[in-house]
């Protein structure tokens, strides 16, 4: 039997808003999602439909929104690109926590990030932190939703570690590597958020995997697995990025940025508390051992080319 419902999903043609619709449709919800590129190709065909985000008009952006049950966001940058910066994306989502109140949105569920605080030093974590109290003092019910690293068939992370490591003599391992990883499935998310969607309560949820990884058994396990035949080696971290930015040169991408590294040496992509989510990074990787890695994956082509 159907469910009955429209839901917004923000960014259904890019990664973890594509995995949310996924599940939204599966579950038998009728689907609107919100996108900077509406002439993007829509993998869902007719079962989803499209409006263009209206940060400019937060009356246009409300009317997009108008008889929606549940707004499920996704909307964010990984790095300041062109004009497009951090304050500029913290503005643009307040915009629309504003238009979903205006909207008589039910509720909103939002993609944070795990230790996000307004007291860090990296932007990335203050501002996921400020939309976390922006959305707390909106009136909606909502539930934050704290993923750490996401591993799926498109991520990026995982991937292109695979791909140095597939493609180039050196891996570099920035500083001692003891720091640690928590990777969490991009379905687990989805389902996570999804089920989070179906509550009313307001809440705050880590989405964390079953497996604990410091960083220099990630990068060792999936060279096994991959086969990849770089050489592994500890180097300080200014000497790790450095090589990042000239890969990324090459490859027309930002590979990693100084924020990214700090905080994952600062161990702010691990938390302690129960794991939520149940697929293990080693199972997927042996799945997917083939693939994984080949080919490299872009953010500036994803996001700022064929759009979010």
């Amino acid at each position: 039997m159907k469910e009955q419902g429209l839901d917004v999903v923000t960014g259904a043609f890019g990664y973890t808003g594509k995995y949310i619709t996924e599940r939204l449709l599966s579950i038998g919800r009728t689907v609107r999602t919100l996108t900077g590129h509406p002439n993007r190709r829509n993998p869902f065909g007719e079962s989803v439909d499209v409006a263009r985000f209206e940060f400019d008009d937060r009356t246009k952006l409300a009317k997009s929104l108008d008889g929606a049950d549940t707004l499920y966001n996704t909307y964010w940058i990984r790095f300041p690109y062109r004009r497009m910066t951090f304050e500029t994306a913290v503005r643009n989502t307040e915009t629309l926590i504003g238009a979903a109140a205006d909207a008589g949105v039910r509720r909103i569920v939002h993609v944070s990030i795990t230790n996000a605080s307004e007291g860090s030093p990296f932007q990335y974590f203050r501002g996921k932190a400020r939309l976390e109290r922006t959305i707390r003092g909106s009136g909606l019910s909502h539930a934050i939703v704290r993923p750490t690293v996401i591993f799926g068939r498109e991520d990026i992370l995982i991937n292109n570690i695979a791909y140095v490591l597939r493609r180039f003599p050196v891996f570099g391992i920035p500083g001692s590597g003891e720091y640690r990883v928590r990777p969490v499935s991009v379905e687990d998310v989805a389902e996570i958020c999804v089920a989070a969607g179906q509550r009313a309560e307001d809440e705050v949820i880590d989405a964390v995997g079953p497996e604990t990884f410091t960083f220099e058994e990630l990068v060792r396990l999936i060279a096994a697995t991959v086969g990849g035949r770089a050489r592994i080696l500890h180097v300080p971290p200014a000497a790790a990025l450095a090589a990042s930015r000239l890969i990324g040169y090459v490859v027309r991408d930002v590979l990693v940025t100084e924020e990214e590294l700090k905080g994952l040496m600062a161990n702010l992509v691990v938390t302690d508390g129960p794991a939520t989510g149940h697929r293990r990074l080693s199972d997927w990787l042996a799945e997917n051992a083939a693939i994984v890695g080949r080919r490299y994956a872009s953010e500036v082509s994803r996001h700022y080319s064929s759009g979010q």
